[in-house]
Order: structure tokens, then C-alpha cells, then sequence
């Protein structure tokens, strides 16, 4: 392995495990979900309406671990920071296999 990739995983995995903070500040800090990542009764509450496409849309796709936690809603701290690194090296590995699978395939392609 090249030094620029022993580099890229290194990075990537400390950026696995520095994930968690997204869910450790807003707790230190009391701010609530970030920007965006509402879920549709978060915006029925701060718009009082849900807009109708995404009432249609809302139940089409289920993460296969829903907030990156694997204890549920109800887990500790502890429990959803580990949940988080799993969930970002899991990541990491899924496509950085991908890629390679592809990166193959293309080089028997020009050969």
C-alpha cells in the first residue's frame, strides 16, 4: 500500500471517530438537531403544517440504522458515540470496497 493511501485510510478513520461530536456539541451546547436533518413531526411543530409531498414521501425509505444509533432512541451518550464510529467506519469500508470493486472492473476493461 502506497504511503498516500495509508495516509487517505488513516484520515479517514480519524475522522470516523471524531464524528461523534456531532451529536456530543449540540448536546453540551442545548441546540437541538442540526439544520435540516428534521424529521417530519420536528416540522409539523416549528411550521405547524407538514407540507404534503413530504407527508406522501416521508415513509418511502427506512435507514437501515435509523440516526446512526444502534441502542434506539433512548440509548446513552456512551452507546450513540460508539454507534456513530461504527456507523462511520462501516461507511468508510462500504465505499471504499465499492470503489475498489470498480477501480477492477475498469482496469480489465482496458486491458
Amino acid at each position: 500500500m502506497s504511503s498516500f493511501k495509508k495516509r487517505l485510510l488513516i484520515g479517514l478513520f480519524i475522522l470516523a471517530l471524531l464524528s461523534p461530536l456531532g451529536i456530543i456539541l449540540p448536546e453540551v451546547f442545548k441546540a437541538g438537531d442540526a439544520w435540516g436533518e428534521w424529521d417530519v413531526d420536528a416540522l409539523k411543530e416549528m411550521l405547524g403544517f407538514i407540507p404534503e409531498g413530504m407527508r406522501k414521501l416521508s415513509d418511502l425509505w427506512k435507514a437501515p440504522i435509523p440516526d446512526y444509533n444502534l441502542g434506539g432512541e433512548e440509548a446513552s451518550l456512551l452507546i450513540q458515540v460508539l454507534s456513530y464510529i461504527l456507523s462511520g467506519i462501516l461507511g468508510i469500508l462500504l465505499a471504499g470496497g465499492i470503489i475498489y470493486i470498480f477501480g477492477k472492473m475498469a482496469r480489465r476493461r482496458r486491458i
